[in-house]
């Protein structure tokens, strides 16, 4: 794909050039700013009034969308250079996740004996697809590529997901002395 530059003139009379990796890149930063100001005033005040199970699958049905990612498998989606092993292990990686968040959530809200520890399998499976994943968006450059409507999972979700599984982790470390 060749890059695509958008150049207008800045108030100050200088000439702005702006290319589509750093559009992507200023999109996924703003929307995890965005995120964090959601999580702090709004959503963890909100879910330490909540017993455990209930704030764990709460966080959980922002995973469950992961699914989403095996739209990397569609043809013409997006740019076919992407390579093969980039697709496939973001694309099942994902889906993975995903059920393994939907599993929990049922665990959790018919008080499983294993639901604490099923919820650890796919904290410790998900945020390390999503590490996988990023360490991959960075090898191969991803926004450099037509990437359709998946530019939006990307610089939309992805940091939604990334904040909920840290709320996750930070409520099953603290388990043990959660209030409710």
């Amino acid at each position: 794909m060749q890059q695509i530059y958008l150049t207008t003139q800045a108030p100050v009379g200088m000439l702005l050039t702006i290319n589509s990796v750093s559009i992507f890149w200023m999109q996924l930063l703003l929307s995890l700013f965005v995120c964090i100001i959601v999580m702090v005033w709004y959503i963890w005040p909100a879910l330490t009034k909540l017993p455990l199970n209930s704030a764990l699958i709460a966080l959980l049905f922002v995973q469950v969308f992961r699914y989403l990612g095996m739209t990397l498998l569609v043809p013409d989606m997006f740019d076919q250079r992407l390579p093969s092993d980039y697709l496939n292990a973001s694309a099942y990686g994902d889906l993975l996740a995903a059920a393994l968040a939907l599993a929990s959530i049922f665990a959790l809200r018919y008080k499983w004996r294993g639901a604490i520890p099923l919820v650890w399998v796919f904290s410790l499976w998900g945020f390390g697809d999503l590490l996988n994943g990023l360490r991959s968006v960075l090898q191969v450059n991803l926004p450099k590529f037509n990437l359709g409507t998946i530019w939006y999972i990307y610089t939309f979700y992805a940091p939604a997901v990334i904040l909920s599984h840290l709320m996750i982790f930070w409520i099953l470390i603290k388990s043990k002395s959660w209030t409710k």
